[in-house]
């Protein structure tokens, strides 16, 4: 059995990430899914500790200055998300793979800190349809759709930091890819 991978999957907003991971927590329980901290407050749905832990600042800011965070980063100028070290190589300890959905700058703090990580930068087909799903979601107001849209064309221009890129043109094509390159999937 190889030693089990952690793979980074990062990309703009809106591209369906975690779309992309629903599906593939639904059909591949072998791959371990890191769950996020973070300061925002939780969307419609949102389950604590299913979707995200959502802490305090002042509780972010004390796991950081612990060193309990493998990586952390603020998102559109404004909220804290973050990676518990703890939980991520609990799973790798197990044997698990493991996959953070993340943020490009969380990414980059992962290439520094664990450059035998994998990364894998998930594209929209086009702009277009990017612009398409943000708007399409309806949870953003005008004012935070173009605060995303601005951080979105950063996030697009970094492809190039990624091992590998994944295009979301469907969401079963893309998660069976990903599924592929952690080993969850065979060819």
């Amino acid at each position: 059995m190889s030693t089990p991978t952690l793979t980074v999957l990062a990309g703009p907003t809106a591209v369906g990430k975690g779309t992309v991971c629903q599906y593939l927590r639904e059909n591949y329980p072998q791959i371990w899914f890191s769950v996020s901290a973070t300061t925002r407050d939780p969307r419609p749905g949102e389950e604590e500790g299913v979707h995200y832990y959502f802490v305090s600042m002042e509780e972010f800011d004390s796991m950081i200055e612990q060193g309990d965070m493998l990586e952390y980063a603020v998102v559109h100028g404004k909220n804290k998300y973050g990676t518990i070290r703890s939980k991520v190589q609990q799973a790798l300890d197990a044997g698990r793979p493991v996959i953070l959905e993340i943020d490009l700058q969380g990414a980059r703090q992962i290439r520094e800190t664990m450059p035998d990580a994998r990364l894998v930068f998930l594209a929209p087909p086009s702009w277009d349809e990017l612009v398409a799903r943000l708007v399409g979601r309806g949870t953003e107001s005008e004012e935070e759709q173009a605060r995303r849209l601005e951080t979105a064309k950063v996030e697009l221009a970094a492809e190039g930091e990624f091992d590998v890129t994944v295009v979301n043109d469907t969401v079963e094509r893309a998660a069976r890819e990903i599924a592929r390159l952690v080993g969850a999937e065979q060819e």
